[in-house]
């Protein structure tokens, strides 16, 4: 079997660009992958471009380890978020053809299951007015769908510090989404990078009275020194990795032991093996997995792979019930979370389990994708001049 040929279609909302990308071959079987990129879809685009010319026509999609360190080192340069995501879109596609071809799901090929459901927890859900009230009612919608789990940035714009009175609303906003979820739920505290250590440390003990699940990007992700300081003073599970693009890269990460859990991407990552490489290291470190999972039905699925292989594996984010909810009609056989454990349960549909329709997505084109976490109101994720 060969690869003949690959096709890009872009699935647009005002907040962000889906990238799904369909790799053809010469047995009439067709893959496909999903990443989003954040103001860099066109040079995705046109990377994978020139690597279809360079590295991707006529290889065996079964030797996806060969035409993965092609793409990687064949050109040389350093690889970054745009080449890593292009691996990484051109990889899922590979594992979805091989399930296919050999009609079992991709989880069979990584070694097979170790769990038959993954948890998930929702982001995406306060698209609402800033207020205690409205995320009070707003999270209660989120556990009335049969999620155990969700995830909260409470801090608005705040960067480097919090002053005195944005201190009490964030914690007031949080306050009302523990009482609407209760004691039960997983309550994961995001901080996008926003803190210095000495602002997230404060923050950090702010806030452990809600009992956080887990404390995400508390500071900047360049500087792995400040993030030792954060997990030395606070007694919350510390995660972070969504923004690092390499499994090397988590090398000082893991010897630093200053994390609990990662969160690759697995769709800036280099894919599904790469990502299930990353957790058998993490394993080694007991640290615990639970991707980054911003984009749209295939990279949920791609995801779920890894999940359902993984033992360490704790949790994987969802945000399509919610925010866009509308695009999961460009994929047949979405993966949907149970409402009765709040989980998503196991498939045995070959590759992937599920199909990219062309015609659906052609109903939600490209744009110009804006999502800016410094900008007053970003949480509703609705850009300047986007509103209705």
């Amino acid at each position: 079997m060969r690869i003949t040929g690959i096709s890009t279609h872009v699935v647009g909302t005002p907040w962000r660009n889906l990238t799904y990308v369909q790799v053809h071959t010469d047995e009439g079987i067709t893959g496909v992958g999903e990443t989003r990129m954040l103001g860099h879809t066109d040079a995705l685009i046109g990377y994978l471009r020139e690597a279809e010319a360079n590295h991707i026509l006529g290889s065996d999609p079964f030797a996806t380890e060969d035409l993965v360190r092609r793409m990687k080192y064949g050109d040389y340069g350093r690889a970054g978020e745009i080449v890593m995501s292009g691996i990484a879109v051109i990889e899922m596609a590979c594992w979805d053809i091989k399930g296919k071809a050999l009609g079992v799901p991709v989880w069979q090929l990584l070694g097979g299951k170790v769990t038959d459901k993954v948890k998930a927890y929702a982001n995406g859900w306060y698209t609402t007015e800033r207020t205690p009230e409205a995320y009070h009612k707003a999270a209660q919608g989120v556990m009335q769908r049969g999620y155990k789990a969700l995830k909260i940035d409470p801090f608005g714009t705040g960067h480097f510090e919090l002053d005195h009175e944005q201190t009490l609303y964030a914690v007031s906003l949080i306050e009302a989404v523990r009482d609407a979820i209760g004691p039960d739920a997983e309550l994961m505290l995001e901080m996008h990078g926003r803190f210095s250590p000495a602002t997230a440390v404060r923050l950090a003990h702010e806030l452990a009275p809600f009992k956080p699940a887990w404390l995400e990007e508390p500071c900047p992700p360049e500087n792995l020194k400040a993030l030792e300081k954060v997990a030395a003073k606070v007694d919350i599970p510390v995660a972070t990795g969504e923004r690092i693009h390499d499994r090397i890269e988590f090398r000082e990460l893991f010897e630093s032991q200053a994390v609990d859990i990662i969160q690759p991407d697995v769709g800036h990552i280099g894919g599904i093996w790469e990502t299930r490489k990353l957790a058998a290291t993490a394993e080694t470190h007991y640290m615990l997995v639970a991707p980054h999972n911003v984009g749209g039905s295939v990279l949920t699925a791609a995801s779920l792979q890894v999940g359902f292989t993984s033992p360490n594996f704790k949790i994987l984010e969802h945000f399509n019930d919610f925010a866009d909810a509308e695009i999961k009609k460009v994929v047949k056989g979405a993966p949907q979370v149970n409402p009765e454990d709040g989980c998503f349960h196991l498939s045995d549909a070959p590759g992937l389990g599920v199909e990219f329709d062309a015609d659906a997505a052609a109903e939600f084109p490209q744009q110009q994708a804006r999502f800016d976490l410094w900008a007053e109101g970003w949480e509703q994720r609705k850009p300047k001049g986007t509103e209705q």
